[in-house]
């Protein structure tokens, strides 16, 4: 098959970056990439390799496998990055006219990409026929459809701006533990506090592209609210606004309390040391929560969670989402998979383990543990707004920018160029 056009150099270059969300970054689960012959064989292509990712994977393989009797999964989880290796070998491997039968996305513009270069296939027999577009956000189904056709079919909605913390520690340094309402001085106090009685404050899984820039999301969406947030993506909202830049101003007094081997760290063991008492707060999707969880600790016990300051009652989605090729080397198994994982059953086993909500609306989640339980109720009742850290909100191309000024600024602490780069860039 060949593409109805081809991609522009910025967009491949953006998109290795790009898509970049709770990506794992530990040894890849197993599997090569390509698959071999027979109807029922299918080549799943993703960036789940951390420990509660692949959980959650095989939860979705298992799923397939249950529904298609005798068929062959190839595993083609990428490692490393935080997803951007495997964008680079998504990349070539469709330019190259080989591509998996079906890889992880997000929607919104991170879709697009794929549908406006012709490398994916509709899926409106698949909704049609199992009655998805009753039971899916309205909003989801938009993100996912170009020209009135939808393209994409999501596992989970995860919360891109919630902010965790070690019980323990911040005991043990007389700081009360955070709850809703929770201020940005607030939380900068604290971090001082810590600071002070020798405690690393605020874990950055900062090796991985996408985690600085999401703590500046979240910062940002806690500056200036969700309606501002949607007037920004939007491009009625100027990056250089006070707003913007009271949000780099705050995210500037941050950074002294960020751990010192952060540009080393993914965001995975990021979350470890969380886990382990290394450090004490660490502003993550919650993702986090599966690998929370898989490494042994408790909820309520060990670990705690809130809103990221000043964002409460908002929920930045990040979602994943699989497409289908349009040249899949196994269409049928392809179809049938974008149906299984749409299937209640499939999307409560995997997200239990992921550590994210279903985007069902039909989903008894009342057998999920507590914050999983929060999360659902939530996700139905916040004000709902797409990740920019995450190619959701914006093109591929502005995440580029978005990322690079990002860690311009963690050195310079200049808030006028960096929102005057963002202004730039260009939503």
């Amino acid at each position: 098959m060949k593409r109805t056009r081809p991609l522009a150099g910025a967009l491949v270059v953006g998109s290795v970056l790009a898509l970049a969300a709770c990506g794992g970054s530990t040894s890849s689960p197993g599997g090569s990439a390509g698959s071999t012959g027979g109807g029922k064989n299918l080549e799943v292509f993703s960036w789940w390799t951390s420990g509660s990712e692949s959980a959650a994977l095989k939860q979705l393989i298992d799923a397939y496998k249950g529904a298609s009797s005798g068929a062959k999964v190839t595993n083609g989880a990428v490692a490393g990055g935080g997803g951007g290796n495997a964008q680079a070998i998504l990349q070539t491997r469709l330019q190259g006219n080989d591509a998996p039968d079906t890889w992880q996305t997000h929607p919104g513009d991170a879709i697009k990409q794929y549908v406006d270069a012709g490398y994916v296939t509709d899926l409106q027999s698949v909704y049609a026929k199992d009655g998805l577009t009753k039971v899916m956000p309205k909003a989801l189904v938009n993100a996912e459809s170009t020209n009135g056709k939808v393209y994409g079919v999501s596992t989970g909605a995860h919360r891109g701006n919630v902010l965790w913390f070690n019980k323990k520690l911040l005991k043990a340094a007389g700081v009360a533990e955070p709850r809703p309402g929770y201020t940005e001085d607030q939380f900068i106090s604290d971090l001082a506090k810590l600071k002070a009685k020798g405690t690393t404050p605020l874990c950055v899984g900062a090796k991985d592209p996408f985690a600085a820039p999401q703590l500046f999301e979240n910062t940002l969406l806690g500056t200036i609210g969700p309606d501002k947030w949607n007037q920004l993506v939007a491009g009625k909202l100027a990056w250089t606004s006070p707003e913007v830049k009271r949000a780099a101003t705050t995210f500037a007094r941050l950074l002294p309390y960020v751990d010192s081997d952060a540009s080393a760290t993914t965001w995975d063991q990021a979350t470890k040391k969380l886990a382990t008492g290394d450090c004490a707060f660490e502003s993550m999707g919650d993702w986090a929560y599966g690998e929370l969880t898989k490494d042994g600790v408790r909820e309520g016990t060990d670990f705690g969670y809130v809103p990221h300051p000043g964002s409460n009652g908002s929920f930045v989605m990040v979602v994943d989402t699989f497409v289908v090729a349009k040249n899949a080397k196994h269409p049928d198994a392809a179809r049938k998979w974008a149906s299984v994982i749409a299937s209640k059953a499939a999307q409560l086993a995997f997200n239990k383990d992921k550590g994210s909500t279903p985007v069902r609306t039909d989903v008894d989640v009342s057998s999920l543990p507590p914050y999983q339980r929060q999360a659902a109720k939530d996700f139905r009742s916040n004000t709902l707004v797409w990740s920019i850290a995450h190619g959701e909100a914006t093109s591929p191309q502005f995440q580029q920018s978005f990322y690079d000024a990002v860690t311009q600024f963690m050195q310079s602490k200049d808030v006028n160029a960096f929102t005057q780069s963002l202004s730039s860039a260009g939503a």
